[in-house]
């Protein structure tokens, strides 16, 4: 990429570069995946006015509480819309996107009126189905009846994996993080080979500042078949902020070349 152009991408906030005692700017290794990801949407873009936009409105908005670890970036129609987790949204709107591809999710969920998991239990009654029913309530935004409805599938078959994972993430992002680390855990006891489970367990041992434990549940999610690409990217920032240079390059080539898979 030129050296204007990352200087263009400085200015717009999205990356935060330190410059050094001769001047050099220091980039990060967030900082990096973001200019590699801009510079794949500028040269796929006709008209690289609207990415500039975005990218602007998205570096603005660090520091009002939308997460930028890891994030994706891609052109949909006429947006540039961006994902972080399981969050889609229009960096220009804020408007947040919701995913009703699903094959089956708008049958289940026209079936909810009003949302009630009482009027679900006259639909869902294995624990696959409140678990699919739990994924049709969080694309509608039901969150609170799908995390009724992940405990109704772990209930029903106490050996349902997905449905704790599912119920785990819900509950770190409503801040219970002691809570989301036991489903994570319980999970991991069913399934010790669980990649999401390492990772997602991993995330939750970082947000309650048990770093050695964070690191160790990433190890353990690239350790699972398939590896998880971004266990590399947070192990990469860990063995940044440790100082360990040269585990921080390793990890981050390895997220590259795992993600242009």
């Amino acid at each position: 990429m030129p050296p204007e152009k990352i200087r263009a991408l400085a200015r717009t906030a999205i990356v935060n570069p330190q410059r050094d005692a001769r001047g050099h700017l220091r980039f990060s290794f967030q900082d990096i995946v973001l200019l590699r990801t801009a510079q794949g949407l500028l040269a796929d873009e006709k008209n690289p006015r609207r990415v500039w936009r975005a990218m602007r409105t998205l570096g603005k908005q660090q520091h009002n509480g939308r997460p930028l670890s890891a994030i994706r970036m891609r052109l949909e129609g006429a947006d540039v819309l961006v994902s972080s987790g399981n969050t889609t949204w229009n960096p220009v709107s804020g408007q947040t996107l919701f995913d009703f591809s699903r094959d089956g999710a708008a049958e289940k969920v026209s079936l909810l009126e009003p949302r009630s998991t009482a009027r679900a239990s006259q639909v869902a009654k294995s624990a696959d189905d409140w678990f699919e029913l739990g994924i049709a309530l969080e694309q509608v935004g039901a969150t609170l009846d799908a995390e009724a409805a992940y405990r109704s599938a772990f209930s029903e078959d106490p050996s349902h994996v997905d449905s704790r994972i599912n119920l785990g993430r819900l509950r770190h992002a409503a801040q219970a993080l002691p809570e989301a680390e036991a489903l994570y855990r319980r999970a991991l006891a069913l399934d010790p080979g669980h990649g999401v489970a390492h990772f997602n367990l991993g995330v939750v041992l970082e947000d309650r500042g048990k770093l050695e434990q964070a690191m160790e549940a990433y190890h353990s999610a690239l350790r699972c078949d398939p590896p998880v690409p971004e266990a590399h990217f947070n192990l990469a920032r860990l063995y940044e902020r440790c100082g360990d240079q040269r585990a921080a390059l390793r990890h981050l080539s390895s997220f590259k070349r795992l993600k242009d898979r």
